[in-house]
């Protein structure tokens, strides 16, 4: 990954160079020599990257020249601190100029000047010596042009949908059978049987998920059996499933309480990725598991030992196939033409893609990885015609299916641009079957400097750029989505989880003892050890998964308090034995760090007064922290603050005054205005011209003022608002309500508890004539205002595609009449609302479902 660590520096180093006068000073000439001397490298790292695999010498020189471009990294930051570097009153990004360099004459200025010096020309010789070396081994080969070095992807939003699936309707079919004609006086056990990346989990999800199944069986539970799994996690996993967080409880009991709670019904127990090891644990289950009542178990495995051992019947053992030839072309498609519907219009790429198909050999997640890698890529021939070339020859020598599959994914990551590396390397820090935030992800990239910013995207624009990179290239699987498609969280394929820890491992970038790498995960009870050793870290990331938490010392600050070039620290959903303002204390010496989350720890209730010295901080998030009361003041002088979370913090009281002097905000959330004015008024929100999402807590008609009325109508960037009006009461905060007025390109509308009866007469397709997707969750609605409805003679009708209504007791809505004044409706959600009775959708007075009218059309 040395391609994208230069990469990253260069970005930097580009910002500091522009500014007119940097080079009168010995620091920026050796700056400057180090980004010719790097720019020139660019043209042959990525082939130097491929090549170090097979040369020992090459992998030693690349991994030198990696550390020393970290350390000149590190020397920039110093220096940009030391200089003053930040932002300006007005929000620009302030670059210092060469009048700034006087503010290091002073003596400890100049000594630090002369040190950094000093150390670059040091660095700048050394990597002309690395340069020396390596460039024979290119001298005679056109440099690689691979990828869209220049910050960009062919698609900044996802294109492949990745819930299609291919070839797999008969083995659906017998799966189902085989359940639905089970014997109720026996618990069946079957298993899916083959080797990795042939769609076992895949078959196991399209039956779990299957309409027909939901209705059968009362319990459905999914439990994903990773290779360091204990017995408690797998029951804790079960009764999660069954909605209960059993904290505390013995085996024993927990046994006792899979017990009670499947008495009685029928249920589906899905046993993913079980591993050929000690299986007591499942006999331990078994015999916990209700007899008699139709029960079923499906075991997904590598192994037909595992087969035997959890005793599945040899005619209930399904064994996937290799998909046939036209099957593996149409699954190819459908990934490689995703943004043309799955056709391929161009003969000379059919031919071509044709020969790549055939050296998948059949495997689906071989098809997917190369057809998303082509999906990214230009679409001509000779394009395409030297991906087939380089596929090639990463085949051979291949000795197995299972080599050919990490050949794909090889091939998959060496063409990725640079960026886009060091992105993809972020997911070697989470266990196996993990689901993961994508917020998470996106916020680390921005904090570690991993996201370009380009063609005036904004900075979490272009972190969701990232995200699409990697799920049309198939290396990310999308887990969930809200009702209009945006993507929450996702999880990885096991097999290209081997891959990215390899190389993570190789490039220093990680490892799972947490030594000599500059990234670490925190997961469960974790070993502190694994700090004291390392200063080098850059980023340390919570990486525990959904239901469990860290439980960690309050010793863990000190000891990150020595990683002084900490950029991310994220310590979301963990459990400290200590008040956690005292452990910010101790954090708040790291100058470097950009993002700092704390969303769901405990016992966080003040921010303590030293943080104003974290003023480089990007990204603080303290979302779901219910015992925060405050937030200090000093929030106010994070001038480089891009996103800000503090929903659901139920007992924050409001923000400090001079939240509208964050003017780089981007993201807002959980924002609660003032009552009196002792704390941030909604007014402040107009000098936030840069901000694209804004959540906002409302319960009292005072915390918006008369002038204050307009305050969100000139937010040009503003897309996206959410409304909680969670406890509160007065008719005075429906009226109040009433009279804001939205910015009229808003794109998603979210309004939750909301205590009029009548919708906001600004909740028209006239004054938001660019809204495309709208959610009501819970409240008194009762009826739409007359305004909602538009009207045909003005051709005022609403171009919403996806709607969501929950939770909405008294809503009576014709069905008919909204699909006139929404024509363009694509996706209706409901459920818990028993008025909506004309809606198409099975039981909308209870769980209720969703409408489709066609499959999602791509933007």
């Amino acid at each position: 990954m040395v391609d994208a660590v230069v990469t990253v520096f260069l970005e930097k180093t580009l910002n500091i160079l522009e500014e007119k006068g940097r080079t009168v000073s010995e620091y920026g000439k050796q700056l400057e020599i180090l980004q010719n001397e790097l720019q020139y490298m660019q043209t042959f790292l990525k082939d130097a990257e491929r090549q170090k695999r097979t040369n020992d010498l090459l992998r030693k020189l690349v991994s030198d020249l990696r550390e020393l471009v970290y350390e000149a990294e590190d020397i920039l930051v110093d220096c940009q601190l030391a200089d003053g570097g930040g932002d300006d009153d007005d929000g620009n990004e302030h670059r210092p100029s060469s009048n700034a360099w006087l503010s290091w004459l002073n003596p400890s200025g100049v000594s630090l000047q002369f040190k950094k010096s000093k150390r670059l020309k040091e660095i700048n010789e050394k990597i002309s010596g690395i340069k020396s070396r390596v460039e024979p081994y290119f001298k005679f080969r056109t440099p690689s042009n691979v990828g869209r070095d220049n910050g960009t992807d062919r698609w900044s939003s996802p294109v492949y949908d990745h819930t299609q699936v291919v070839g797999l309707e008969g083995d659906k079919k017998k799966i189902k059978n085989w359940l639905f004609r089970s014997n109720e006086d026996e618990l069946l056990i079957m298993a899916f049987v083959g080797m990795g990346g042939l769609g076992k989990t895949t078959i196991a999800q399209e039956v779990f998920n299957d309409k027909e199944i939901e209705h059968c069986f009362e319990r459905r539970i999914w439990v994903s059996v990773s290779q360091t799994f204990t017995e408690e996690q797998i029951m804790r996993s079960i009764l999660r499933n069954l909605g209960d967080a059993s904290v505390g409880d013995d085996l024993g009991t927990l046994l006792r309480k899979i017990r009670q709670y499947l008495l009685g019904k029928r249920y589906l127990i899905v046993m993913d990725d079980v591993w050929d090891k000690n299986l007591s644990w499942w006999d331990k289950i078994y015999q916990g598991l209700p007899k008699g009542q139709g029960g079923s178990v499906i075991v997904t495995t590598r192994s037909e030992d595992v087969a035997v051992k959890v005793q599945a019947r040899g005619d209930k053992t399904h064994r996937p196939q290799l998909l046939s030839s036209d099957n593996s072309w149409l699954l190819f498609c459908k990934v490689a033409f995703a943004a043309n519907n799955g056709t391929c219009e161009r003969p000379e790429l059919e031919d071509v893609g044709k020969e790549i198909v055939t050296k998948c050999k059949g495997l689906p997640l071989t098809i997917k990885a190369v057809g998303g890698l082509l999906l990214c890529k230009d679409h001509v021939y000779h394009e395409w015609k030297r991906i087939e070339e380089y596929f090639q020859d990463e085949l051979k020598g291949n000795g197995s299916a299972t080599d050919n599959v990490m050949s794909s994914l090889q091939l998959s990551y060496d063409e990725l641009p640079s960026h886009l590396k060091s992105c993809f390397l972020t997911l070697s820090l989470y266990p196996e079957d993990t689901v993961i935030p994508k917020q998470q992800l996106v916020h680390g990239w921005i904090g570690e400097g991993f996201v370009m910013l380009r063609n005036g995207r904004s900075a979490t624009e272009s972190g969701e750029d990232c995200f699409s990179g990697l799920t049309n290239r198939c290396l990310i699987e999308v887990v969930d989505k809200t009702y209009s498609g945006t993507i929450l969280t996702c999880k990885i394929h096991d097999m290209v989880r081997d891959l990215v820890i390899d190389i993570a491992k190789n490039d220093s970038f990680s490892n799972p003892e947490g030594l000599n790498c500059r990234h670490l995960g925190i997961s469960g009870n974790f070993d502190e050890k694994q700090i004291k050793v390392n200063h080098k870290l850059r980023g340390v990331v919570s990486t525990t998964k959904t239901g469990e938490v860290n439980k960690l010392n309050s010793d863990l600050a000190k000891k990150i308090t020595d990683c002084k070039y900490l950029r991310v620290l994220d310590i979301s959903k963990s459990i400290f034995d200590a008040p956690i303002s005292d452990i910010l204390d101790e954090i708040a010496s790291l100058q470097h760090l950009a993002c700092l989350s704390l969303s769901n720890t405990h016992p966080l209730i003040l921010f303590p007064r030293s943080m104003e010295d974290l003023q480089n901080l990007q990204i603080l998030d303290a979302s779901y922290c219910q015992n925060l009361k405050q937030l200090q003041p000093c929030i106010v002088m994070f001038k480089k603050l891009l996103v800000l979370d503090m929903t659901n913090c139920g007992s924050l009281e409001c923000f400090p005054k001079g939240i509208g002097s964050l003017v780089n905000l981007e993201v807002l959330l959980g924002f609660k205005p003032a009552r009196l004015n002792n704390g941030c008024k909604l007014g402040e929100v107009r000098n936030l011209n840069k901000l694209r999402k804004l959540g906002i807590s409302l319960t009292r008609g005072d915390q918006i003022e008369e002038d204050e009325l307009d305050s969100l109508i000139n937010l040009s960037k503003l897309i996206s608002i959410s409304i909680n009006c969670y406890d509160s009461y007065g008719d005075d905060l429906i009226t109040k309500i009433d009279a804001l007025t939205p910015p009229r390109q808003l794109y998603e509308l979210s309004l939750q508890f909301y205590p009029g009866k009548s919708s906001p007469s600004w909740l028209s397709p006239n004054k938001l004539p660019m809204l495309r997707y709208m959610s009501i969750c819970s409240g008194n609605l009762v009826k739409m205002h007359e305004t909602f409805w538009g009207s045909e003679d003005n051709n005022t009708r609403w171009r919403i595609e996806g709607l969501m209504l929950s939770s909405l007791s008294d809503l009576d809505i014709d069905w008919e009449v909204l699909q006139r004044s929404m024509p363009y409706l694509r996706t209706v959600t409901a459920n818990w609302c028993p008025e909506l009775e004309s809606f198409p959708i099975e039981d909308v007075g209870f769980r209720g479902g969703v409408w489709m009218k066609t499959p999602p059309r791509r933007n």
